[in-house]
Order: C-alpha cells, then sequence, then structure tokens
C-alpha cells in the first residue's frame, strides 16, 4: 500500500492525494455527505494522461479502483468498501471547444450537467439531456452510466448525443476517437462499449457531444386525467398534433403530485389535487405565438374529444419554473417518508396502467410499506416509484424488491431503465438479460479489464475463468 501511495504522490504531488483526515471529509454519495468516505485514498487528477499513470500504478499492484463524478448515482455505483483507491474527476472540467458551425461541444468528464447548458446556451445551442441533479451531476458520469431524463423522447439516451469520446482502461492505455461526426460506419462504434459500462470497462475522460439550435419556444401545460388510456390517447394524439415538436411527456399519480403540492413542498398546485393522473408536457418550437396557440388548440380538442378532465398553460417563465419544480422535486415525496427505496423501471407503455395498479397494491400489501409514489417519463416507458417504509432491514426491502422487479421479466421489462445496475440491481438483471447475454457481459469485462481492478462488482461479477 505505502509503495502505491508513494509512486501516486510522486505523479501528482500530495495535495491532490487524500489520505486520512482529508479522506474522512470526502464522502460517496450527495446524500450520504454525512458518512467519511471508505477508501485508502482519493486521487485528484487534471488529465486524462494522469488518470493514464495512475491506471499504469494501480494495474501493476493490482490495485481496485472506483471512480467518482458527481456522486448522484443511485443504484450503488459509488459505494466503497475500504480496499479501493478512488479517482474523482472534478477536476477534469474543462469545455475544451464549442464548435457552433458542426454543432459540437468537447467536453472533460468532470463538467457539471449545468455548466454545460449554460455554456453552450451563450452561443444560442442547446444540449438536450436534462433531469433534476443537473447541478452536480458530471458528464463523465452521465455517459458512463448513459443517463436518461425528461427530454428522452425527442432527443433519445445520452449514447445518442455521444459523438466521440476519450476513455482509459485498466491498464492505463488511452483510447481516444474524439471526432466531430455523426456518421462514421468505419467497423465497430468502440465508445459505445464505455457508454452505460458504469466505469466497469473503462475511464471516459472526454467527449465529443453533439448539440441543437436552441428552440425559440417552449411551451408547456400541466394536464389531469382519470383514467390510463387517456393518458395514451393523449400522447398520440399530441404527438400528432405538434407535429414533432412535443420534447416531453412526463406523467404523475396521484399521490406524487399530491405530495409535491402540499406544505411543507413549495409549489401550489396547479390544478386541483384529486385527479387520477397528470401529465405534464413540454413542446419546443420556433415560433412563439403560432406554438402557443397550436398547444391551446389541441388542449381544446382534447377537451372536446373527453380526451383530458381539465388543463393549465404556462403563462411565464415563472409558470414553467412552477410546474416542472413539481415534477422534479422528489425530495418532496422523500421528505415525507420515514425511510425511502428507490425504483427505476421499464415497461410497454400499453401495459403501465395495468401493471403499476398491481404493482402498487402488491407493495401497499408489504407489512412496513407505508405509500407508494409513482411517476416518469411516460413517453418512453420509463417509470419511477418511491417506497415510503418504516425501517431499513434487509426483509423488508427484498419484500419490496420482489414486488416491483418480479412482474418485470414475463411483460419483456427492465430493471432499470435509466439508473444502471450498479451493486443494488446485481441480482436481479438476470430478470431482463439472457445468460447468453451476461456471459457475453462477463467477456467483455475480461478482454477490457483482465485483472477486474475497475468499479469491481458492479454490474457483473468478475469472471474467474
Amino acid at each position: 500500500m505505502e509503495n502505491i501511495l508513494a509512486e501516486i504522490i510522486e505523479l501528482l504531488g500530495g495535495d491532490r492525494v487524500l489520505t486520512e483526515r482529508r479522506l474522512a471529509e470526502s464522502y460517496n454519495h450527495i446524500w450520504t455527505m454525512d458518512q467519511p468516505l471508505k477508501a485508502k485514498a482519493l486521487l485528484l487528477p487534471k488529465s486524462t494522461l494522469e488518470v493514464s499513470e495512475i491506471m499504469k500504478i494501480c494495474y501493476r499492484h493490482n490495485q481496485p479502483v472506483m471512480v467518482f463524478g458527481g456522486r448522484t448515482n443511485l443504484v450503488g455505483g459509488t459505494e466503497t468498501n475500504g480496499d479501493e483507491i478512488v479517482i474523482s474527476m472534478e477536476r477534469l472540467n474543462q469545455i475544451s471547444e464549442l464548435d457552433t458551425t458542426s454543432r459540437t461541444v468537447t467536453v472533460e468528464a468532470g463538467v457539471i450537467l449545468e455548466n454545460l447548458h449554460t455554456r453552450v446556451g451563450e452561443s444560442g445551442l442547446m444540449f438536450p439531456l436534462n433531469f433534476g441533479a443537473k447541478g452536480s451531476a458530471q458528464l463523465g458520469g452521465i455517459i458512463a452510466s448513459n443517463a436518461g431524463g425528461l427530454r428522452v423522447f425527442r432527443y433519445g439516451m445520452t449514447r445518442n448525443l455521444v459523438l466521440g469520446l476519450e476513455a482509459v482502461l485498466s491498464d492505463g492505455t488511452i483510447v481516444s476517437s474524439l471526432k466531430k461526426l455523426i456518421k462514421d460506419n468505419s467497423g465497430y462504434d468502440l465508445k459505445q462499449h464505455f457508454i452505460g459500462s458504469e466505469g466497469t470497462l473503462g475511464i471516459v475522460t472526454k467527449a465529443v457531444l453533439r448539440l441543437y439550435e436552441q428552440p425559440q419556444s417552449r411551451n408547456s401545460a400541466l394536464i389531469g386525467l382519470n383514467d390510463y388510456t387517456q393518458v395514451v390517447q393523449l400522447l398520440k394524439f399530441m404527438d400528432a398534433g405538434l407535429a414533432g415538436t412535443l420534447s416531453g411527456f412526463e406523467l404523475m399519480w396521484t399521490e406524487f403530485y399530491t405530495a409535491g403540492t402540499t406544505p411543507p413542498a413549495d409549489p401550489k398546485p396547479p390544478l386541483p389535487q384529486g385527479y387520477a393522473y397528470y401529465v405534464l408536457l413540454e413542446s419546443m418550437g420556433s415560433d412563439i405565438l403560432a406554438d402557443r396557440e397550436r398547444l391551446e388548440d389541441l388542449l381544446g380538442q382534447a377537451l372536446e374529444q373527453n380526451l383530458i378532465e381539465d388543463a393549465v398553460m404556462a403563462d411565464s417563465q415563472s409558470d414553467l419554473n412552477w410546474f416542472w419544480k413539481i415534477r422534479e422535486d422528489v425530495h418532496a415525496c422523500i421528505s415525507k417518508s420515514d425511510y425511502s427505496q428507490h425504483f427505476d423501471i421499464s415497461l410497454p407503455i400499453d401495459l403501465i396502467g395495468q401493471q403499476l395498479e398491481q404493482m402498487r397494491a402488491a407493495l401497499l400489501a408489504v407489512i412496513g410499506v407505508s405509500e407508494v409514489y409513482v411517476f416518469g417519463h411516460i413517453a418512453d416507458g420509463n417509470i419511477h416509484l418511491i417506497v415510503d417504509k418504516v425501517n431499513e432491514s434487509l426483509e423488508l426491502k427484498e419484500q419490496i424488491n420482489k414486488a416491483v422487479y418480479s412482474p418485470l421479466k414475463n411483460i419483456g421489462g427492465s430493471v432499470s431503465a435509466e439508473h444502471g445496475i450498479g451493486l443494488h440491481k446485481k441480482a436481479y438483471l438476470h430478470l431482463c438479460r439472457t445468460p447468453q447475454e451476461i456471459t457475453l457481459m462477463q467477456s467483455l469485462k475480461r478482454a477490457f479489464d483482465p485483472k477486474g481492478i475497475l468499479n469491481r462488482d458492479k454490474i457483473i461479477d468478475f469472471p474467474t475463468s
């Protein structure tokens, strides 16, 4: 251990190798900042080359390595057990190039998503990926987990927005292909192996991201409905009527909406509480007046056709912030819970209403479950659940997991829509991946990380033969 740290200190200097007291001041997740980080050391490299040299040292010593981004992961992807050396990407935080002609931006892994939004917005462009943790999530972690968010329906997951990538393998090899090309059909698309691999195949250090022209208009409406069939019909109706400008279609079950619009939550309810479902939709276009009139007209038609019960449009930026705060501030539900357990699943859209009704009933039948809050990105079949429970016992946790995960295999669902697998979902991976797929994943792990030192134990067990 002393030999490894001595080599790393010689490389980085003592001020960027945190041990003992300085290490105890760090943490493994933004929700557990009061708990000291368990690790041998936390390192603060400033470049891809330094990450490469660190990995060469760790590879020689068979030293397990954990990679930290913004530490917002929700599946145990940043949990440590004390024997790892942790590499934090926070000082690789430069936006290297903003190319307005090719509409691309080159970023280092430690760039915070909200900072990227601000920078590209100043040039009249937009990076469309957006979610609640944008103020702390870093691009490297976002890429490694293939994050989704509020506009997946229109722009796709993170992998749809990555054009080029640079990564460091476990032995220190730098794999760099920072191309700005949208079309490149020259053999295997190697960057895709790192996107969504949760740091188990390599450490993402830099990326070229695709940008879009900033829309001239953004309109939102909050809609009340009482039947899930109406939700599906409304999605089809609005997608057709908005002619490609529908960018978000979020669904909140009544319990979630009530929690988010009842004190101590800040927002007041834009629509009365009591509807079974609330849809928050967003359209982004190029004509401020025409786009608003189109949405108003469509809402009027939807009322006449009994597709919806009630609706209200945002009249200002203040209203937009008000409406979207209800959807994004999940802490309104967490704060009402003694203890909470979180889920991020995918289901076929047509089955969501029935399956979630059965799932909620099964969860509420579990002794120790107090409430279930449901919301999600309905247009892409991604549903989130926050389960309010009375304690953190392993027995209760497993009962809750069984109620949520068990039905998914038979309906072609997934235990993870956008958060990944990490540690917390590894035991349930077999419900949405075949044995052949898992074996192939293990083969890839062995090929990219033959000693199994990168983010050890995450997603799959390391193959021993």
